[in-house]
């Protein structure tokens, strides 16, 4: 006779594993660049997750406190390298803090246009990646495929497609090309209807769905005490964005500008758009919604772009020429943090009154994004640790410097 499941003689044995430690990276596609986890696991559980840092460390910020402030602009960009654009303008606006200078109107607006070029950029190697680590190639093409047209308008802008060195201290170093303006409103008129493509591929397949939704979950109260920022914050429903609650030196960068901040308030995301719904596995706080909210600052950054477009065309004046290569430092002290792509991302000088500052440091946004990911991780599935890593978006450049 075969016995069954519910047979009071079977007997059910409690497969014994052995605690292992275990290195995820700092080689492994999953942990965007030379990150090293550690992970303490029993069986597929995952117990501890430790990351390991500095495998990028390049000593930026001593170079800082040897160069003029000009002259450190392309170490910001290779920060974070996939926003290069938004690096430059950090540290511009932290000397022009120190400096009490106040670029013109037309410079102005050509900074909201380029940093929010590149944010789009930025969220598209997001949302590629992101796919990546899940096991999905395709997204990662359709990606690149629209961030290729980004770059091709930042080359015609300023000659790289990288590391770019273009938005500086005093404005920026060349004025927008003659029908730049005209080919950066096609793109954005070819390119918008193709983000319900993106929604269909990610946001709402099934697969990925399952695989990011209810994973690691962070409440609003651990956000904020691990100082989290950008979308991993928004993620949790904290309506903080510092292009509106920032210091008025860069909050005045948008003045005039409509949008409205990308997180979830009573139950809903902003209206000005028809978005995707929210699958009823998604958890405020876990990895689908941090996903979301960036997928949603892409059309929002359109929306910007489009009218800093309009305003750049109106605008009369000098786009703001970059000061003196060997300019000299006021004394005194500047620490400004602006909304990079993956959140607060501050910049801080001393200057003793010559024209290369005493102290230059910076502060990572994604160092904090990172720091959480003991927390969100403990109890997970090892195959859950790339989906909360992805999540989180880091870029190792920007926490090593």
């Amino acid at each position: 006779m075969t016995a069954t499941i519910d047979d009071p003689r079977v007997i059910e044995f409690d497969v014994r594993t052995d605690e292992m430690l275990v290195n995820m990276g700092p080689q492994h596609p999953s942990t965007h660049g030379v990150l090293r986890l550690v992970l303490r696991t029993d069986g597929e559980i995952v117990s501890e997750v430790t990351p390991h840092i500095g495998y990028l460390h390049r000593c930026a910020e001593k170079i800082g406190e040897n160069l003029t402030p000009r002259q450190w602009i392309p170490y910001t960009d290779r920060m974070d390298y996939l926003a290069g654009m938004n690096m430059n303008l950090g540290w511009s606006l932290a000397v022009e803090k120190l400096m009490k200078y106040e670029p013109p109107e037309k410079g102005r607006h050509l900074r909201v246009i380029i940093s929010e070029m590149g944010r789009i950029a930025s969220h598209l190697v997001g949302m590629g990646a992101y796919g990546l680590d899940l096991g999905t190639f395709s997204p990662f093409l359709y990606a690149f495929r629209e961030r290729e047209k980004i770059l091709d308008l930042f080359e015609e802008a300023c000659g790289a497609r990288l590391t770019y060195s273009y938005l500086t201290v005093g404005g920026a170093t060349a004025d927008l090309p003659p029908g730049w303006l005209h080919k950066c409103s096609a793109f954005l008129d070819q390119f918008e209807p193709l983000i319900a493509e993106y929604h269909t591929l990610l946001t709402t397949n099934a697969i990925f769905v399952k695989r990011a939704a209810g994973i690691g979950i962070m409440s609003p109260e651990m956000a904020i005490d691990y100082g989290t920022s950008g979308p991993v914050l928004r993620g949790s429903g904290v309506d903080h964005d510092l292009r509106r609650d920032g210091e008025e030196i860069y909050t005045a960068m948008y003045d005039g500008y409509a949008f409205e901040v990308i997180v979830e308030k009573n139950g809903h995301y902003p209206k000005d758009h028809i978005y995707p719904q929210i699958p009823s596995e998604a958890v405020l706080g876990d990895c689908w919604h941090r996903f979301y909210v960036r997928m949603l600052e892409v059309i929002q950054a359109i929306d910007l772009v489009r009218q800093g477009i309009e305003y750049y065309s109106t605008a009369t004046g000098s786009y703001g020429e970059p000061v003196k290569l060997n300019q000299k430092l006021p004394v005194g002290e500047a620490y400004l943090e602006t909304e990079a792509p993956r959140g607060q991302m501050g910049f801080y000088l001393v200057s003793d009154g010559s024209p290369i500052p005493w102290r230059v440091r910076a502060r990572s946004s994604s160092f904090c994004n990172l720091s959480v990911t003991g927390p969100l991780c403990a109890g997970c599935l090892i195959a859950d640790v790339p989906a909360i890593v992805g999540s989180l978006d880091i870029v190792m450049g920007e926490i090593d410097r």
